[in-house]
């Protein structure tokens, strides 16, 4: 079983929000999300089962299952009414009043579309369908044979949707970096002095920038594209979760947005 992981960032979320005030409103949703999507992982791993199933690279979002999801999109608007930020509560609220074939719609609309897509959503209503579609994608990332890569790909190869956050695993003397998806978390080995946004390669233009108060997490911008993302370094800090710590980590996104970079992929608070 796989739950152990909801547990490590919900623990992780709490010690971040004790330790970082100006994240805690963020990160406290942050949990009551987490708890939710821990509930909706564990009935998919009962109902769908545990067996790896073969899947082509890029086309996990080629399934979605309104049939087992739908049901539960009233109680996790009912958890975003409570616990979010005020202007994401109000359109977990609208939406709450809508009927279950506008519920469908929207589902649909950004599976076809992924974190980041605009098409007709609102940035609000987009977010929520991502939080709520997320267990079901980690589900069926989890669950998918993988075959050995022969590239290192900037977009996820299970359902091409982009990174979310880098992370620097333990290997030999130094770290091996990989790329975390901002949709099914998957992560793939990715080299490590290359741009995740355009493939730069010149380590002149690669800028890497880090904060006394965060020295594991660090910014990793391109002066090609104007690109960032945010890599956590668990050599630094190996009790560090990188989905939570990316989420924790907000004047490094400041000082980012300062200097004219721009984020690859936004995270689930929308930052």
């Amino acid at each position: 079983m796989k739950n152990g992981k909801w547990d490590l960032r919900i623990r992780r979320a709490g010690q971040l929000a004790s330790a970082h005030s100006f994240a805690s409103e963020g990160l406290e949703f942050y949990r009551q999300v987490v708890q939710f999507q821990k509930s909706v992982y564990s009935d998919l791993e009962k109902e769908c089962g545990r067996a790896k199933e073969p899947r082509p690279a890029g086309t996990l979002r080629q399934e979605l299952d309104l049939f087992l999801l739908l049901p539960r999109f009233s109680a996790f608007l009912a958890v975003v009414e409570k616990s979010a930020p005020e202007a994401l509560a109000y359109s977990a609220g609208a939406l709450r009043g809508l009927e279950g074939s506008r519920w469908q719609d929207l589902l649909t609309e950004f599976w076809g579309g992924g974190p980041g897509f605009a098409g007709t959503l609102a940035a609000a209503d987009a977010l929520i369908c991502w939080i709520f579609l997320q267990p079901y994608a980690e589900y069926l990332a989890d669950y998918t044979e993988q075959p050995p890569l022969n590239s290192t790909p900037s977009v996820c190869p299970l359902c091409s949707s982009k990174p979310q956050v880098g992370v620097l695993r333990p290997e030999g003397d130094g770290g091996k970096r990989s790329l975390i998806c901002a949709l099914c978390a998957n992560e793939w080995g990715f080299r490590r002095l290359v741009c995740p946004a355009c493939g730069e390669e010149d380590v002149h233009k690669l800028a890497v920038y880090t904060a006394k108060e965060f020295p594991h997490v660090r910014v990793e911008a391109c002066d090609t594209c104007r690109a960032y993302i945010k890599t956590v370094d668990l050599t630094k800090d190996g009790h560090a979760v990188p989905v939570v710590d990316e989420l924790a980590t907000i004047p490094l996104n400041l000082w980012a947005v300062e200097h004219g970079y721009t984020k690859i992929q936004t995270n689930l608070l929308g930052i």
